[in-house]
Formats: C-alpha cells, structure tokens, sequence
C-alpha cells in the first residue's frame, strides 16, 4: 500500500469530528507543503511492538545526533492521541520558541519544545497552527 493510502486509511479509522479535523489538517499540511515528501509511520518498532501513536510526515530533515549517527526524518509531523491531535514541528533549535512565539495566541493548546497538542480544530486558531509550522520548516531548512 503506498503512503497516501495508508495515510487517507489512518484518517477513516478514527471518530466523526477527529477524523475530520485530521483531514482538514492533512490537506492544509498538502497545501504548505505541496512537493514535499509524505511519510506514514505506523507507530511500531521493526520487532512490531507499539511504541507511538502512528503518525503522518510532511517534509524530509537529516537529524544528526550527538553520537555521530544521522536519521532521515519528516519536518512536520500529525498524529491523533488519546484526547485530540498534535502536531509535531520538528528541527527548532531553542525549545521555547514555540511556545514564546505562538503559545499565547494558538487558542487551547499545549506547546512543548515541538509539539502543539489540542482536543480539536476549533479550538485553536488555525491561521497561527499555519505560522507556527511556516516557521518550522524555515528553521529546518525548508527541503522536502
């Protein structure tokens, strides 16, 4: 199955309102990230244990650890957790820039150091979501 399908097959097995809004930011990723790569990671190890909630990628980074290895990986990531929706912006530096940046203005959300977690759509304000992921990719390169 290639990566749209499981990708548009992750969205149709959840709930009425989170389905929705997991399609509604599906497509918005597709419109700030028209040529960019997608990923879908099922959220299992490669011995098939569950150690994430599966997740859509948008983008392509090279992260380098400290160790000296690297690992292709998205720049934006999607995911539905148990009581909503977070969106990953992976490849910020300073871990308080999201939250100093958009936090207050977001609307009922939690920000991490790259993590916007909220319970649903409406809740938030999407034109700052849409900043907030602009200002992800600048920072990790902008390559897709």
């Amino acid at each position: 199955m290639n990566t749209q399908n499981q990708i548009q097959e992750y969205i149709a097995t959840h709930a009425d309102q989170k389905r929705s809004d997991l399609q509604t930011l599906h497509e918005l990723m597709l419109a700030l990230m028209p040529q960019c790569r997608l990923w879908f990671l099922d959220g299992k190890d490669e011995h098939g244990k569950v150690v994430s909630n599966p997740n859509i990628g948008y983008g392509f980074q090279t992260i380098n650890y400290a160790n000296g290895k690297s690992r292709e990986f998205y720049q934006i990531g999607v995911s539905a957790n148990t009581v909503g929706i977070s969106v990953y912006i992976l490849g910020i530096e300073d871990k308080n820039d999201l939250a100093q940046k958009f936090g207050k203005d977001l609307g009922k959300a939690s920000v991490t150091g790259y993590c916007i977690k909220f319970k649903a759509l409406k809740d938030i304000n999407v034109d700052v979501l849409k900043l907030a992921v602009q200002y992800g990719i600048a920072r990790s390169g902008g390559a897709c």
